[in-house]
């Protein structure tokens, strides 16, 4: 149970990654890049804090929009730097998955460059009785998060993962995220 954690918090931790900020060598010209996080994948308890925390990574700018969402302004730079970081941090959260005992019926996961597709190679009999599943909800955020730095639109955001039974090779269920939100 503490690996569910591990990967809730780093879903959390994913809106503004981790590492020092990135600045241009001198001369070269580094336009801003803005992205744009729906009020849904964002929690503002402390909007200061973020605010501040956002600053320290190098982002320039931090909008808490009237609708709950949040715009968030910086260089190429940093924002390629975030991006590194953010598919280190979700590659390290698939190697605790593969490796880690809390979730013993996962036996390999298997992703596409930009996060869109995602299996989940399975010991299926344990994997459906189970909490393992918590790890589905902890990959499927990750992943929408990536894609929402990546500077894909909120409404196009889609994340599909595929459960794959390991001694069969079948794709036995698929998850769609966000669209399994709306079904909770």
């Amino acid at each position: 149970m503490k690996r569910l954690a591990v990967i809730l918090i780093i879903a959390c931790l994913l809106l503004l990654g981790c590492g020092n900020p990135v600045t241009p060598a001198s001369g070269q010209q580094d336009s801003e890049v803005t992205v744009t996080l729906p009020a849904s994948m964002v929690e503002l308890e402390d909007a200061e804090a973020l605010t501040k925390e956002a600053r320290e990574k190098g982002i320039k700018k931090v909008v808490i929009n009237s609708d709950g969402s949040v715009t968030y302004k910086m260089s190429r730079s940093v924002h390629r730097q975030l991006m590194q970081e953010l598919r280190q941090d979700f590659n390290e959260a698939v190697e605790d998955l593969k490796s880690g005992g809390d979730f013993p019926s996962i036996r390999d996961v298997k992703c596409n460059p930009d996060l869109t597709a995602i299996t989940l190679v399975v010991e299926r009999e344990a994997f459906e009785n189970s909490l393992d599943v918590f790890a589905v909800f902890g990959l499927g955020f990750a992943a929408m998060h990536y894609q929402l730095f990546a500077g894909i639109k909120a409404e196009n955001i889609k994340v599909t993962i595929n459960l794959e039974d390991e001694s069969t090779g079948e794709l036995f269920q698929t998850i769609i995220y966000p669209d399994v939100l709306e079904e909770l």
